[in-house]
């Protein structure tokens, strides 16, 4: 039997006094063979990044490796000197993160980044190096190659800046690929090319891949092997169908019950009144990627007519580019519709200036995708969250009496109040954004992929604190995703978009059971693990 490609022998990462355990890692061990999908699933905070920080010699300043072995090569990658390490780095072992868009430098074209990762290890001419990078974006399924390498990394989709970086970790042909989390904001058309794309190249190079992750569907659609974390610990590992089949800890049975999908859990039901009525609502952006370059049309919006009533959840669902974020920032005024009517509680949105708009942006809160885009780094959370309150007359205690009432229904407490945002997770993260939402007691919610960067576990604690916040408060909420489970799990009705139009709205049961548009079909056949979940539900299963 030949030795593992990576071999990791009961590894200990430690924390830095304060935090919230002393280690990060305690005691893994785990190998990743040679032409393999190992997949490392568990919550946020388990272990996951951190362990792949620490084969690649990644981990902060702060954050160390105190015991244990990595093993690659023959050799301990913890005891070997800077230089080697870095002619590692992007030569043997290379490494998808999580977020492109954060990875990639927004100064430099694309093309060049990725020539640079083959500059460093190789001695190729220029010219080589040119049709290098060429041959790669070809490999990964950028369209015209040619012309994207001297884009930058703003003027690319989500999905294409993840293409990017697969480009760019194949670049040296590595014998190792780890994969962070490379499609957990993706829609679900993108995520599905996005996991066929990595899953060919694996077994076309023959490499071994840790594919870490937080969807157990992802972990059904592409592992051979999966290893199960929790607080820094491995509770269980072996083949992926047995452990999936026939889990024997109670903590992997937990993040397959978590799994969204299974029906609406919100509670009450949804009144006739409408509370939001949007009518033949058109939006067209013209751009350009340079100043020589011919306009280009983006139709976010063409013709939209929806209601929301009452009480009622609404879910939105596309691929990215179908328009549903701009739906949500026309209503509230974000950006201004071409044409079209936006009521509200029966005033227009539209004809709203002043303090009309003011209280109407009060009443429709918004909590948006990006929790690092969403939160000044510079102020504490408190601070972040009691300044709404404020704002509508709330005294300052009443304010921080509200945010500490927040926190701890959105299961963080009042520990939050005195931390920066850098000090979270990006799922603790997402759950102070809504919060700060929540805080002015609006009586409607617009979240746009709130939960799209959560873990399955927290997913499931979001969604049931809004099947609460529903009974307590006759809460309506606007739901955009692009995961078709969340929108199953929320909504009493699901509006289907494309390029700016609705394809079609039913109830949520109707239109998983007999979706009528071909659109709609293959937004269902790209969900992960959806044949296993199937399987899994027709066998009697929770899920």
């Amino acid at each position: 039997m030949t030795d593992p490609l990576l071999s990791i022998e009961k590894l200990v990462v430690g924390l830095p006094a304060g935090a919230d355990r002393s280690h990060a890692v305690d005691g893994i061990s785990l190998d990743v063979n040679a032409n393999e999908i190992v997949c490392l699933v568990g919550e946020s905070g388990s272990g996951k990044s951190m362990t792949a920080h620490a084969v690649l010699g990644l981990l902060p300043k702060q954050v160390t490796a105190l015991g244990g072995e990595i093993r690659f090569g023959g050799r301990n990658l913890l005891g070997i000197p800077p230089h080697e390490m870095r002619a590692l780095r992007g030569n043997q072992i290379a490494m998808i993160f999580q977020e492109p868009l954060t990875a990639l430098n927004p100064l430099a074209r694309v093309g060049k980044q990725v020539g640079e990762s083959i500059r460093i290890h190789g001695r190729m001419s220029d010219a080589q190096v040119d049709a290098r990078v060429l041959e790669l974006f070809g490999q990964v399924g950028l369209p015209d190659p040619a012309s994207l390498v001297s884009a930058y990394p703003f003027q690319l989709s989500g999905g294409q800046r993840q293409r990017v970086m697969i480009a760019m970790a194949l670049a040296n042909d590595p014998k190792l690929l780890i994969a962070d989390e490379p499609t957990t904001a993706l829609d679900v058309t993108t995520q599905r090319q996005i996991l066929d794309l990595i899953r060919n190249l694996q077994k076309t190079r023959e490499m071994g891949v840790l594919f870490i992750t937080h969807d157990i569907g992802v972990v059904a659609d592409i592992a051979g092997r999966v290893v199960v974390l929790r607080h820094g610990k491995v509770v269980e590992q072996g083949l992926a169908s047995a452990v999936l089949d026939n889990p024997e800890n109670h903590y992997t049975r937990d993040l397959l019950d978590a799994v969204p999908g299974r029906g609406s859990v919100l509670a009450g039901s949804a009144k006739d009144a409408p509370l939001l009525e949007i009518r033949n609502l058109q939006k067209v952006f013209v751009t350009r990627q340079s100043f020589f370059a011919r306009p280009r049309r983006v139709v976010a919006a063409d013709g939209i007519d929806l209601t929301l009533n009452r009480g009622d959840t609404l879910a939105v669902v596309g691929e990215s580019g179908s328009g549903k974020s701009s739906l949500a920032r026309m209503v509230l005024r974000l950006i201004e519709p071409d044409a079209g009517d936006i009521t509200f509680d029966g005033a227009s949105v539209r004809a709203m200036k002043g303090e009309a708009l003011r209280q109407f942006r009060r009443k429709a809160q918004i909590v948006f995708q990006d929790p690092y885009a969403s939160l000044d780094p510079r102020l504490k959370i408190g601070e972040s969250i009691i300044r709404g309150p404020m704002a509508f007359g709330a005294s300052s205690a009443d304010a921080v009496a509200t945010a500490t009432r927040w926190l701890e229904k959105v299961g963080l407490g009042a520990n939050a109040l005195d931390r920066f945002p850098h000090e979270f997770s990006g799922g603790q993260r997402q759950r102070i954004c809504i919060a700060r939402a929540l805080s002015l007691d609006p009586v409607c919610l617009i979240a746009d992929e709130a939960v799209s960067a959560l873990d399955v576990s927290v997913q499931a604690q979001v969604l049931k604190l809004l099947s609460d916040l529903k009974a307590e408060m006759g809460l309506s909420m606007l739901f955009i995703t692009h995961d078709l489970r969340v929108a199953r799990e929320i909504a009493d009705r699901i509006v289907v978009m494309q390029n700016g139009r609705i394809v079609e709205q039913a109830q949520a049961c109707d239109l998983f059971e007999a979706p009528r548009a071909e659109y709609t079909r293959r937004l269902l056949d790209a969900v992960p693990g959806r044949d296993f979940f199937r399987r899994r539900a027709l066998a009697g299963a929770t899920v």
